[in-house]
């Protein structure tokens, strides 16, 4: 519901959401127990999510973290690699109504969009393929200038917290990852080297990876329903009766 631009390390953002919902959960609790709090990212939105809890991790106290569970499904966690897959040819429809979406909301930003910024976007061609241009050229001209990045790839290095959590920080709150194989967009490569630290540490980790075949980008559906929110939900409900 926020309207203007965002990156995937938005931080300033979602600290003070969390520490509102925080101080709700508390007012909420009965008997002087507050109940949870709990995220759950879809897409980019489990990576903001990751990367504030990353940066919250060593601010919070211990019995009060920022948040008791997180569940991130087809989350980017190396955003190099997620731009290059989005540049490839397969993608093109997709990365075009993407770009469109992006230049759209950066113009209707409220908070206003510099001369220089309308230029670089008057560039960026959109919806029509074999002429779009790349999100990785709306990050650079756009995304890292923005979010007081030198560049694209510095933003794409500091905003991609997989070699964070491959440190499996014990701060972190306890997070499901699920990822499909076949995900167009988003790689599984990061996801599988999560996996891998997480068997070769000694003793517990926050973190546990749900790898499949099959879902694509969210697309986790079955008889029934997403069977991707239904693990979710039993995921937390079991966090909750721990």
């Amino acid at each position: 519901m926020a309207a203007g631009t965002y990156s995937a390390k938005c931080n300033s953002d979602l600290k003070p959401v969390l520490s509102q919902a925080r101080e709700i959960c508390k007012n909420l609790g009965d008997k002087g127990i507050p109940l949870p709090l709990f995220g759950v990212g879809i897409s980019l939105g489990g990576t903001i999510l990751l990367n504030t809890c990353l940066e919250l991790m060593h601010s919070s106290s211990r019995d009060q973290p920022s948040l008791d569970g997180l569940a991130c499904i087809s989350s980017p966690l190396d955003l190099a690699e997620c731009s290059a897959a989005i540049e490839r040819p397969r993608n093109s429809l997709y990365q075009g109504w993407l770009l469109q979406r992006l230049v759209r909301q950066t113009l209707e930003d409220p908070f206003g969009v510099s001369d220089s910024e309308k230029f670089a976007l008057s560039r960026i061609r959109t919806f029509s393929i074999g002429k779009v241009s790349s999100i990785r050229s709306f990050d650079s001209a756009i995304t890292a200038p923005r979010w007081g990045f030198s560049d694209v790839d510095d933003y794409y290095k500091s905003a991609s917290p997989l070699e964070a959590l491959l440190r499996n920080p014990p701060e972190m709150p306890k997070t499901l990852f699920i990822q499909s194989l076949d995900d167009p967009w988003v790689p599984s490569q990061a996801a599988e080297s999560l996996s891998k630290s997480i068997n070769a540490i000694e003793g517990s980790s926050p973190f546990q990876v749900c790898i499949t075949s099959y879902g694509g980008h969210n697309g986790f559906h079955g008889k029934g329903g997403c069977w991707g929110d239904e693990l979710v939900k039993r995921w937390l409900l079991k966090l909750v009766n721990k």
